[in-house]
């Protein structure tokens, strides 16, 4: 599943983000793309026990790889 929050202002992103995870299954991973680091975000994921890599794209834009 992969999900585009760039141009949204916040909590938007992580809004829109968490709601998506609620819907992965074991094993899933959901890429999102946001025009900023997701600092908040990292911490709940820790929290919930998901996985996530993060990649600099060259427009400035970050793309976050979350598996369940």
């Amino acid at each position: 599943m992969k999900l585009d929050n760039r141009g949204l202002e916040p909590p938007q992103p992580m809004m829109r983000t968490l709601e998506a995870l609620e819907k992965l299954n074991t094993g899933e991973t959901l890429e999102i793309t946001n025009d900023r680091r997701p600092m908040f975000l990292y911490e709940q994921l820790d929290e919930l026990g998901y996985k996530h890599v993060t990649t600099a794209n060259g427009d400035g834009s970050f793309t976050i790889e979350i598996t369940k």
